[in-house]
């Protein structure tokens, strides 16, 4: 097979598809400020709230309950710390999460540790997935959080959210929940799931890199996380991104219809690269096999370093990654891959390939095709990988 480009990387980020191109595009000439009363500031104002009425129907919201951010990380932020703050006026100081979280929950729960609030932090062990008993367990009498993200952005794995929101319900306690993995692989109904607060981002469904929302359930309150100007009802400051509001309304739309006929069609191609990268010698699957996101394989192969792996599918025009696109570049192994129980030797040789739609079978095969030699070479290479095999011969 000739070399080819094959991107399957879209856990860190997604191509802009032409629809939401043209929607940017369209919006760059309304561009009159929302806040302005004059016509062509209502011209910007109503496309903003066209569009925060498209999103919260793709999610179960209704309008008002949608707050427009930055990105997935400043709606975690926000979400968590404001709700931090006004748990403080209750008396309350203690948040239950979970080890193997976004660095954008783990940070911000680290930082209000520092402040002297009380963080549970459950395991979710070997499958990725976290247990309902443990949450119900870790409840205490100053419990005023839990935030549990809906679908791990490494492995995949996705968490019953519903069973989890239903908890946290019947102990009145605040649930929030990182969905920005999840919005457009899977349905999400706000109501149904039991979600208080919930924190998604645009460029992970082929809208653009700077914008994000916050679901803010009606009646919750937590703390304003931007203070100036009134924008977002005085909730978060500072004026709208029209184009990029505009551009993420048309790729809600585009991600939420037909979800059951594209998770049919991506689960089919996931599956064939996990049976193909699993007949690799000493390969790894990490998460559940079935109860991960449609588009999501991570596999470890021992005797390897994933960066390297990387580089040499790279220079085969395949863009994958060994895990968070957030922490790229750091030498430490993967704490999801260690929250599962993952030894440091295999987590550090791990690959993460993420597909969507456009994904062609033709494309995993060029993957499969590619990396079984690339392994070898590598394995052919590493100290590491000559110890394994003489433990093995020696029956260790």
């Amino acid at each position: 097979m000739d070399k080819r480009f094959v991107y399957a990387d879209n856990a860190a980020t997604t191509k802009i598809t032409e629809p939401v191109k043209q929607a940017i595009i369209n919006a760059l000439d309304i561009y009159g400020n929302p806040s302005s009363l004059y016509n062509l500031g209502g011209e910007a104002k109503a496309a903003v709230e066209t569009s925060r009425e498209t999103i919260a129907k793709c999610v179960g919201a209704t309008p008002n309950e949608i707050y427009f951010t930055s990105c997935g990380s400043e709606a975690d932020n926000w979400a968590i710390k404001g709700a931090a703050e006004q748990m403080l006026k209750k008396g309350k100081k203690h948040i239950i999460s979970t080890v193997f979280e976004h660095h954008a929950v783990l940070h911000t729960l680290q930082h209000l540790e520092k402040q002297g609030f009380e963080v549970t932090y459950l395991p979710v062990y070997e499958n990725g997935i976290v247990k309902v008993s443990d949450l119900e367990n870790a409840i205490k009498d100053d419990t005023g959080l839990v935030t549990i993200m809906f679908a791990n952005n490494e492995i995949g794995t996705i968490q019953p959210i519903k069973e989890l929101g239903e908890v946290c319900k019947k102990h009145n306690i605040l649930f929030h929940v990182d969905a920005v993995q999840a919005l457009g692989n899977v349905e999400i109904d706000v109501n149904d799931l039991n979600i208080d607060l919930m924190s998604v981002s645009g460029h992970k469904i082929h809208a653009q890199k700077g914008i994000g929302f916050l679901y803010i359930r009606k009646g919750v309150r937590i703390a304003t996380f931007m203070d100036g100007g009134a924008q977002e009802r005085g909730k978060r400051a500072g004026t709208e991104n029209v184009p990029s509001i505009v551009g993420f309304a048309k790729a809600c739309e585009l991600a939420c219809a037909d979800i059951a006929k594209k998770r049919e069609y991506v689960t089919a191609l996931r599956n064939r690269f996990i049976d193909g990268a699993l007949k690799i010698e000493r390969s790894h699957l990490n998460g559940d096999r079935d109860t991960r996101l449609p588009g999501n394989a991570n596999v470890s192969f021992e005797g390897i370093e994933g960066e390297s792996l990387l580089l040499l599918l790279d220079m085969n025009g395949i863009c994958a990654s060994s895990g968070s696109a957030c922490t790229s570049g750091s030498l430490d192994p993967s704490h999801v891959l260690l929250a599962i129980g993952r030894p440091h030797e295999i987590a550090h040789g791990s690959l993460r390939i993420s597909i969507n739609e456009f994904t062609t079978q033709e494309d995993i095969d060029y993957i499969l095709e590619k990396l079984p030699p690339i392994v070898e070479r590598l394995r052919n290479m590493s100290p590491l990988w000559e110890k394994i095999k003489k433990e093995e011969k020696e029956g260790k």
